[in-house]
């Protein structure tokens, strides 16, 4: 399949710049047989008692760092630890910068390019124990804002609880799980009521998932890799909730990559702990999640090709003309989706 199958065209006003409030009342799209208007707010009324929402628990840190090369003005998007005070990261205006060349954030926190690869990637040397890298981060970063979100002055006091789940836990995304977004401590107590489990999971999502496809075949795209967590009980949870009849209901892309990860060919999970790099597209044959919730995603981006696999290409186009048309919000802080499967995409025996 070629990239340009996956384009579309999208208003620029409706990308949505900030989220929803209270954030159960953003639109929901539920899309299946037929598309169905609702709210996310409707959400436990559209699942089963028994089924199991898995959620991602990764806390996004003030991953955007600027710094100095000189006179010159760098911008740092910082992508995941390589472990003792390595950072791979992104960075504006790359093309400048020469391996071995200086970065300065503040007058204690500066680091060298030890390296660049394509596409703006760098890895930087900190020179300081990972703690106090994390430090310096915490301190001097800010909340790494998709670059359809402008700001003027960059991201604002407000995008630092905004551009974060209500799971957030375990620091280490340089970019937010945005289908957790829609969910409110009301939300949660409407899913237990209904008989609706819920689990966690954790995977770090990384920088990389801006980044555009530059490659004109699907096929020859490589993702980036995360790293990504489903512990020994947390896999048994959703494989005896499945074995009873409950559905898995996958919040967000992160989530649904990590279980497809962690599946084997029946569709039973295994533990898992590591990198993943698996890039789902159309022809993919998925084997761990039943329904998923997700934002509306970029034009020509995995995550498109992702839903696409997951309810067919003709679907999900007709689904995001129907939003367009209808106003929903697009993107990270916009609206949401509950999107079912096409029939084939799963496995046979999955429920």
């Amino acid at each position: 399949m070629k990239v340009a199958d996956f384009d579309f065209d999208l208003p620029r006003e409706l990308i949505a710049d900030r989220p929803m409030e209270p954030r159960e009342a953003a639109r929901l799209l539920v899309i299946g047989d037929r598309l169905d208007d609702r709210h996310v707010s409707d959400l436990p009324g559209l699942l089963r008692p028994g089924d199991v929402v898995v959620v991602n628990d990764t806390k996004v840190i003030p991953a955007r760092l600027a710094g100095r090369r000189g006179n010159a003005k760098v911008e740092i998007t910082l992508h995941k630890p390589l472990g003792s005070g390595r950072w791979h990261a992104f960075a504006r205006g790359a093309r400048r910068l020469k391996t071995g060349d200086a970065i300065v954030f503040a007058p204690d926190v500066a680091a060298s390019v030890e390296n660049k690869g394509e596409g703006g990637e760098v890895t930087l040397d900190f020179a300081l124990p990972d703690d106090e890298v994390l430090a310096a981060i915490e301190r001097l970063g800010t909340a790494p804002l998709p670059p359809y979100i402008p700001r003027d002055g960059g991201p604002d006091v407000r995008d630092l609880t905004d551009y974060q789940t209500i799971f957030a836990d375990k620091p280490g995304a340089v970019a937010a799980p945005t289908a957790g977004f829609h969910f409110t401590e009301a939300l949660l107590h409407a899913l237990v009521a209904r008989g609706i489990n819920r689990v966690t999971l954790t995977l770090h999502v990384g920088a990389g998932t801006f980044l555009p496809v530059k490659v004109e075949e699907v096929a020859q795209h490589r993702m980036h890799s995360e790293w990504g967590r489903l512990d020994h009980a947390t896999a048994a949870f959703i494989n005896e909730a499945r074995d009873q009849g409950g559905r898995v209901v996958a919040v967000g892309t992160t989530v649904a990559r990590l279980l497809e990860t962690a599946a084997d060919k029946t569709g039973r999970l295994k533990p898992f702990e590591g990198e993943t790099e698996i890039f789902i597209a159309p022809g993919y044959t998925f084997r761990a999640v039943d329904l998923l919730l997700t934002n509306f995603h970029l034009p020509r981006s995995t995550l498109f090709m992702l839903v696409s696999a997951f309810a067919g290409l003709d679907v999900m186009k007709a689904a995001y003309a129907h939003a367009i048309k209808e106003r929903y919000r697009f993107y990270s802080y916009g609206d949401a989706c509950l999107i079912h499967p096409a029939p084939g995409v799963r496995l046979k025996d999955s429920r």
